[in-house]
């Protein structure tokens, strides 16, 4: 893999604290402050959605993944397992530096809201720290879902 210079680290660390899915918004709530410095070599690959607050865009869904990768361009794209593509504001403002096991991420406004992690499970004591991060930054924590991973089922053929 090629190595990235630090202008372009920097710039990736902009890009990512300010990912946008498919363009559009990409302002942050008031006191929600991305992470740096950030490395985005270690955050891409595929993260499992262990909560999130409820849009219709997701509602039901279980099993919902995100895979980031290092676009040629410096900028990271996203391929969400689960729903389909929607634009906004990407901040990671919470993340286990040692070993970018999770993450806790905002949208645009507080209304968005998940915390991620590299397993489809997440120790209850970690999730609840993070749940009081983002209930001290005025998130509505109580509206949170947890996200089911088990397992899928389908019919000989791949048809549910």
């Amino acid at each position: 893999m090629a190595e990235v210079s630090p202008v372009k680290q920097s710039s990736l660390t902009f890009v990512v604290a300010l990912l946008v899915i498919l363009g559009g918004c990409t302002s942050r709530p008031d006191g929600v402050e991305p992470l740096s410095p950030f490395d985005v070599q270690r955050y891409k690959g595929e993260w499992f959605e262990i909560t999130r607050l409820d849009h219709s865009f997701e509602r039901g869904l279980t099993n919902v993944t995100a895979t980031y990768t290092l676009r040629d361009d410096g900028s990271v794209g996203v391929l969400n397992r689960g729903f389909w593509p929607f634009s906004g504001g990407y901040h990671v403002f919470a993340l286990d530096r040692q070993d970018y096991g999770w993450a806790l991420i905002s949208g645009p406004s507080r209304s968005y809201l998940w915390i991620l992690a590299r397993q489809p499970n997440l120790s209850a004591d970690i999730r609840n720290r993070l749940v009081d991060q983002a209930r001290s930054l005025g998130f509505p924590v109580d509206e949170l879902i947890l996200v089911d991973h088990g397992p899928t089922t389908c019919a000989p053929g791949g048809s549910p």
